[in-house]
């Protein structure tokens, strides 16, 4: 059965949300966006793409910091937006993208608060993937060939980063399972066995055409 469904995710650090999404788009034979969000993102909007980097998904409160980037934006056109900080710019921007990218049929995406921009496509499914910590921190410092104490202050500090973006940009919260559809601990059943679950589920939504404000 072809995959008809948008599918978010988010993700805590170390829970292999990017592995976990890219096989899901593989197994349903369509595309995956991570990083290629921010690039989308820069190329329709004419900001430099450095900017999403540095942005990406960590909040910037700070107005002089804004203020001195915003002379690399290359003029976002719109004249609505002159007057706006670079970050709410570069959100703005993301923002958009993803609706457009959604537009153009089935998908994967990951981060990037997609799951709030999509929130009223009926065709939109939000999963969160979370781990266990020792998990988390075995995947980490196995990746960078870090110590573990390493790896547990870059899970700490990544998703502290990740979640303050997610609460600062949208009306929920990061992590909490009513912000989602379905939340999934990838430590009991592994990347391959949550990305068959996961698959399972979009199926089965589908199948039942169960409308999105039933199925939260």
């Amino acid at each position: 059965m072809a995959c008809k469904s948008i599918i978010t995710i988010g993700r805590q650090y170390g829970s292999g949300g990017r592995e976990i999404g890219q096989k899901l788009a593989e197994a349903f034979g369509i595309k995956c966006y991570d990083n290629e969000l921010l690039d989308r993102a820069a190329k329709e909007s004419g900001i430099c793409q450095e900017l999403f980097e540095n942005h990406d998904e960590k909040p910037t409160n700070s107005f002089l910091y804004s203020l001195v980037m915003d002379t690399y934006s290359m003029g976002y056109a719109s004249s609505a937006l002159s007057g706006m900080p670079i970050n709410h710019k570069v959100f703005l921007a993301q923002f958009n993208a993803i609706k457009d990218i959604a537009k153009e049929g089935p998908c994967v995406m990951v981060g990037r608060c997609a799951d709030y921009a999509l929130e009223a496509f009926p065709n939109h499914i939000s999963v969160f993937i979370y781990g266990d910590l020792d998990t988390r921190i075995h995947r980490i410092a196995k990746r960078h060939e870090w110590s573990a104490s390493k790896a547990r202050d870059a899970i700490t500090k990544t998703d502290k980063q990740r979640a303050s973006y997610y609460n600062y940009y949208t009306s929920k919260k990061w992590g909490d399972i009513s912000s989602y559809d379905l939340c999934v601990n990838s430590s009991v059943l592994g990347i391959d066995g949550t990305v068959d679950l996961i698959k399972k589920f979009v199926e089965e939504k589908e199948e039942r055409k169960i409308p999105r404000h039933l199925s939260e």
